[in-house]
């Protein structure tokens, strides 16, 4: 019960990391180059994990391993999108609550995939997502903001990679699988840096703090803290605590960022937010 209790506490610390991610992302991306940041927190951060898993990573097989970064360059693909939605969005909690919608999403993609037909609290949580998403594009009438868009793409991209990295990484822990993955988005990162001509890395000191805190706290402590708090906690309560990032998103771009959000998007935001409540409910339920 205490080992419980203690991995809920390293989840709710994750959501809040994460969370912190998305402002740090924010700012940093205001003045540094996207694949510039993607190659220096990335890098970063799998040097960071690498000494909790590294005696396994050396004894991974070859085949697995290739599996592992061939998953990592779809997080790849995600991550870029991800990273381009929030250098143009003017509001980060939508962004937040789309981004969140890949939990509903993977069900979907799993039955395209493997023909693996989605179960009841599907089907009943998506119609509440969808009017979620619906509310979530009003402003002033009937607009959709082309970030919301590459994010819905990046949750749909990291819906299939959700639903891939199960499959493969069963022979390897969430830890080393995660390490290895994200130095292949660095790698991918620092590929697209070389071929946009290698950018000045010459910032302010404020972005590099926020690049610090991006790579150190939202990065390498997000993950290391959710995954440990995934392997102690109950996995209903888990997930459940996991749709709290976009609350503290909301709440932190609200305060830090000056955003403010319509009745509607609220209304949006919530629905969203139920949506995933119910889903996960009732999956455990069936």
């Amino acid at each position: 019960m205490v080992r419980s209790v203690r991995g809920e506490w390293y989840l709710l610390i994750a959501t809040l990391f994460a969370a912190v991610g998305w402002v740090a992302s924010k700012y940093v991306l205001q003045e540094m180059a996207s694949s510039a940041f993607i190659a220096g927190r990335f890098f970063i951060a799998s040097g960071l994990l690498l000494p909790f898993c590294w005696k396994e990573l050396k004894h991974l097989s070859m085949t697995l391993a290739l599996k592992l970064s061939a998953i990592g360059i779809l997080l790849a693909l995600s991550i870029h999108v991800w990273v381009y939605a929030v250098s143009i969005t003017k509001s980060l909690s939508e962004g937040a609550f789309i981004m969140s919608l890949a939990m509903i999403i993977a069900p979907l993609t799993r039955w395209v995939l493997f023909r693996q037909r989605p179960n009841r609290a599907f089907w009943l949580s998506l119609p509440i997502a969808i009017v979620g998403m619906v509310f979530l594009t009003l402003t002033n009438g009937w607009r959709i903001d082309i970030s919301q868009g590459y994010f819905l793409l990046s949750s749909c991209l990291l819906s299939v990679h959700f639903v891939l990295n199960k499959r493969a990484s069963s022979a390897a822990s969430p830890l080393s699988s995660i390490c290895l993955q994200m130095w292949v988005v660095g790698m991918s990162g620092l590929l697209l840096y070389l071929i946009h001509g290698a950018p000045s890395l010459l910032y302010s000191d404020n972005t590099w703090v926020w690049f610090a805190i991006a790579t150190f706290v939202a990065t390498a402590l997000r993950y290391l803290t959710q995954t440990v708090g995934q392997h102690s906690a109950n996995i209903e309560v888990a997930a459940l605590i996991m749709i709290l990032e976009p609350i503290w998103t909301l709440i932190m771009s609200v305060t830090l960022l000056g955003e403010s959000l319509s009745g509607y998007k609220l209304l949006g935001s919530g629905l969203v937010v139920l949506s995933l409540y119910l889903y996960i409910r009732l999956s455990r339920r069936g």
